[in-house]
């Protein structure tokens, strides 16, 4: 059966793309959204040359059942989603293009959420955010300009619940799989003389599919909205808190086929040589956010936006440490930051052009530090130590400034001109201060750094509306970033550059879209992925010089007939190294043109919604992800297999007269046909000297999937 389903795929996206034409964008100049202005300046539209999918809130409502937001876009192109617990719930991530997730550029209402060191994106932390998105546009490649960290596989770009007219108050519940619960609850003021108030609270457990994987999310929104004929000023305040269990070691390929459910974290042994388990081997982080936001309009054409934003951090995860060599001891390793800053933009929109000029300030300060709760007396180690003393005590500062100035000249009706240009300055100092004798120095590969980049990103495009029905475009856009602090503790890394060039062709019909986009992006000083993680778990990479991604994507929405839709899209690419080097048995090895590591050769997706009647949807989710090496040596061992995964989406929407006349009752089953599947995993070498020469050691680890799996929901507005 499953041959069959491949068969669909190849048919000719995943969510709905706008169907408009170039009159429909002419219309935009006479009236404007001032929710829209809010993401104006960095979100991509119809004839923009770069290649996007915008997610509206509806997409996500159908399949938003307590899972995180990497799985729910799991089926837009080219992306690759995983899930440390193996069940979309908990520490989630996401890939775009083979680029992992600290180098996709993800902001929240314009304002950057990638971690300002790490350039992580904690999805975790925002548990349940999804309720409370109105719509997330997803860009592949460079695409445009935008705040925070470049873009080097992608950007997502979020704006969040837009004002409601009416007054409501809704009530979502999910249960299934693996004891997994959500409750959420929401409000809507309406406009009452111009002021709009709206909120939700929310909160997620799950036991996860990995052993000791449990989740304990707690979130709420709040959004307090001013609007007249011309301005609108938006509050905001949302936050989540997060208690996981940690399931990020993976397991050897072995126990995969064993006990493909094992977790590792917090295993310690008695005097009789029997399995425990620490129970608080969990990670504990906070995170709350304030933003401001004035959206203004004004006669010509212009439209203005200004916000602040602050966000605090803070939190930590507890260890429980075998010592082979020294005593065992439990500790924790904390994170406090605050982040702050503003963003603004200026846009004039005309018949004859548009032109934007935006930017962010954005000040970073964190605290790093470890506090010792237990060291084990009965050892005959010699130890001094006191009840939470610090055994590490960093910090980082970051800064940065960013600037971009855009335009679309429409030279005439057909032909359009697209310009782009940003300059990014960076300054980062970070230093460290170990003095652990049981763990040693947290992080080794730098003991102070200051560092300034100064990054000048130019961008530019063609698009030719051939008629009202096709459109073609070409770009060119440059990209570059820093290095993280992990990139720092684990080497001597440099700044990696990237020139991309996307070439595209739209069609659009009364009932179907078609988008082509072939791409070439070549890479200098790549930082990618090595399969290995640091004392601290992150995962750390390298520069590997020249390498480049050379693919084509195709997505498609057709409507077969009032009853059936079909959303397709392909990804097909080749990712390599050129020229690869690296050290093995000692010896300094050329291995010539290589696959990029975590960059499978091919991608697709299908879905197929099927209403029997206006209330009723049936979804047919397909997912499948060509083989992929976890090393750039193209080790055999280190060859991640393919998988196929559908799932099974399922709405009725209903009525009870006196309770509600909005009730949805959702079902959604998870990896359908039971496949026993790994999207994720690690490399990692080590070397061991012998008489004459080193010998080199590899390992592979792996991070299992959850086998079919069930959510249902029910959800009220009145």
């Amino acid at each position: 059966m499953k041959k069959y389903i491949l068969l669909v795929l190849i048919s000719t996206s995943s969510f709905s793309q706008e169907i408009v034409n170039r009159k429909d964008q002419d219309s935009l100049i006479k009236t404007l959204n001032l929710e829209e202005v809010t993401v104006n300046a960095i979100k991509a539209k119809y004839d923009t040359p770069v290649t996007f999918v915008n997610v509206t809130k509806q997409d996500l409502d159908k399949v938003n059942l307590a899972q995180d937001i990497p799985t729910l876009l799991k089926n837009t192109p080219s992306v690759i989603s995983h899930s440390d617990a193996g069940s979309g719930i908990g520490y989630s991530s996401i890939r775009i293009r083979g680029s992992d997730q600290t180098r996709v550029n993800v902001t929240i209402n314009g304002v950057p959420y990638n971690d300002s060191e790490s350039m992580q994106v904690y999805w975790v932390d925002l548990p349940d955010f999804a309720s409370s998105i109105e719509s997330i546009q997803v860009q592949r490649g460079v695409g445009t300009s935008t705040n925070g960290s470049g873009a080097f596989g992608g950007s997502i770009n979020i704006l969040t619940n837009a004002a409601s007219e009416n007054s409501f108050f809704e009530v979502n519940n999910t249960t299934g799989s693996y004891n997994t619960i959500k409750n959420s609850v929401g409000f809507s003021t309406g406009f009452i003389n111009n002021f709009e108030l709206s909120g939700r609270i929310s909160r997620i457990k799950s036991d996860g599919y990995i052993d000791r994987s449990g989740s304990n999310l707690r979130s709420y929104f709040l959004q307090g909205i001013y609007r007249d004929e011309n301005t609108l000023v938006k509050l905001l305040n949302f936050a989540g808190h997060e208690i996981t269990d940690q399931a990020w070691y993976g397991i050897d390929s072995a126990t995969l086929e064993s006990n493909r459910k094992y977790n590792m974290a917090g295993e310690f042994y008695d005097e009789e040589g029997n399995s425990l388990y620490y129970k608080d081997q969990v990670d504990n982080y906070k995170q709350d956010h304030y933003q401001l936001h004035w959206n203004q309009n004004y006669l010509g054409g212009w439209t203005s936006n200004f916000g602040l934003h602050y966000t605090y951090g803070r939190g930590f995860y507890e260890n429980y440490n075998v010592g082979y060599d020294s005593p065992d001891y439990i500790d924790r390793r904390w994170l406090d930051n605050d982040f702050y800053g503003f963003i603004f933009s200026v846009n004039q929109r005309t018949k004859k052009y548009n032109y934007t000029i935006g930017g962010s300030y954005n000040k970073y300060s964190g605290e790093h530090y470890g506090e010792y709760l237990w060291i084990d007396q009965d050892s005959n180690y010699e130890n001094n130590y006191s009840f939470k003393e610090k055994f590490y005590d960093d910090y980082g500062n970051k800064n940065e400034f960013n600037v971009f100035a855009k335009i679309d000249y429409y030279l005439n009706d057909k032909l359009s001109i697209y310009g782009d240009l940003q300059y990014r300055n960076i300054k980062y100092e970070a230093g460290i201060s170990a003095n652990s004798v049981f763990t040693g120095y947290v992080e080794e590969g730098f003991s102070r750094l200051d560092k300034t980049f100064n990054f000048f990103n130019p961008k530019f495009g063609l698009f030719y509306n051939l008629n009202d029905s096709n459109n073609i475009y070409f770009s060119y856009a440059r990209a570059q970033r820093e290095p993280t602090r992990t990139d720092y503790a684990n080497g001597s890394p440099d700044a990696e550059k990237l020139n991309d060039f996307e070439l595209g062709w739209k069609l659009t019909l009364e009932n179907s879209s078609i988008n082509v986009n072939a791409f070439y992006m070549i890479y200098d000083n790549q930082l990618v992925l090595t399969g290995q993680r640091d004392i601290n778990g992150y995962e750390i990479r390298r520069n590997i010089g020249k390498s480049y991604r050379l693919g084509i994507e195709l997505d498609s929405n057709i409507i077969l007939s009032s009853k059936l839709n079909l959303n397709t899209n392909l990804s097909i690419s080749s990712n390599k190294n050129q020229d690869f080097y690296s050290v093995f048995d000692g010896i300094l090895k050329n291995y010539g043109n290589t696959d990029l590591a975590y960059s499978p050769s091919f991608i697709a997706n299908n879905i197929i919604d099927y209403s029997p009647n206006e209330k009723v949807t049936i979804s047919l989710r397909s997912n499948y992800v060509s083989e992929q090496y976890f090393a750039q040596t193209n080790s055999p061992i280190s060859k991640l297999d393919s998988f196929f995964v559908h799932d099974l989406n399922f709405i009725h929407k209903m009525s009870i007269k006196g309770l509600s006349d909005d009730i949805n009752f959702k079902v959604l089953v998870n990896n359908l046909f039971n496949s026993k599947y790994v999207s994720y995993g690690g490399y990692y070498t080590y070397d061991v000297p012998t008489d004459n020469q080193i010998q080199t050691y590899e390992g592979t680890y792996y991070y299992p999937q959850a086998e079919i799996n069930i959510l249902v929901g029910l959800d009220f507005k009145f």
